[in-house]
């Protein structure tokens, strides 16, 4: 009785050690799954009802359509009323950066905007966060940009913007990145979060490419 019991405790145990094993790998595989997730781009609200992406459909891919053109020209309004231009920053570096209170990868990278910003701010960069979802209210888009502690211009989107920069159908992907050097042109334009130090890659592009051009003019 005593063998039989140990044999059935052993076993017990061996069937719990199973039972944790599986769950443990699940969460792991869960959590691997979440994180590429964010890491991933965001479709926008409206296309959510649209085919699924495939692997073929890159945003890279796709995201190319505004690059070595000239930036569209814009007046938005920031969240305490008072109009922003992006002629307003002629002869800057600037990133056109369209994000959105629901977007989460959005919320990863806009710290990185404000730390960049003050990095090169002796070189005159400058980001404009313009809110994708005007119909959040204005105190959720101030609510997230203070809760993402940054301090560059946050400007209200007007819908003609969107497809100023994205074309007939507005953002496909959020967050959207344009690059603009300091002759107007998109050097870059970026769809979904990429990684901190290619966002850094991006901004040195502009701060100098624009600066190249500008000096073999004179």
């Amino acid at each position: 009785m005593k063998r039989s019991g140990l044999v059935f405790g052993v076993m017990v145990v061996g069937i719990a050690l199973l039972l944790w094993a599986g769950w443990h790998n699940l969460r792991e595989r869960r959590l691997a799954m979440q994180q590429a997730q964010e890491n991933h781009v965001v479709l926008v609200p409206e296309k959510a009802g649209s085919a699924a992406q495939t692997d073929s459909q890159s945003p890279e891919a796709e995201a190319m359509q505004m690059r070595g053109k000239v930036a569209p020209g814009f007046t938005l309004t920031t969240l305490d009323g008072k109009k922003v231009s992006l002629s307003d920053y002629k002869g800057r570096p600037v990133l056109v950066n369209f994000w959105a209170t629901w977007c989460g990868p959005c919320k990863v990278e806009m710290p990185w905007f404000e730390e960049f910003r003050k990095q090169y701010a002796a070189q005159g960069f400058e980001i404009l966060g313009l809110a994708d979802d005007v119909d959040a209210g204005k105190d959720a888009i101030a609510k997230v940009a203070q809760k993402t502690g940054v301090t560059y211009p946050i400007l209200l989107t007007d819908g003609k913007i969107q497809k100023a920069y994205g074309g007939p159908d507005g953002m496909d992907y959020l967050p959207m990145s344009f690059y603009v050097d300091k002759n107007g042109v998109i050097v870059e334009e970026t769809a979904g979060l990429g990684s901190k130090d290619e966002i850094e890659a991006h901004i040195k592009k502009i701060v100098a490419s624009g600066a190249t051009a500008a000096a073999g003019g004179q």
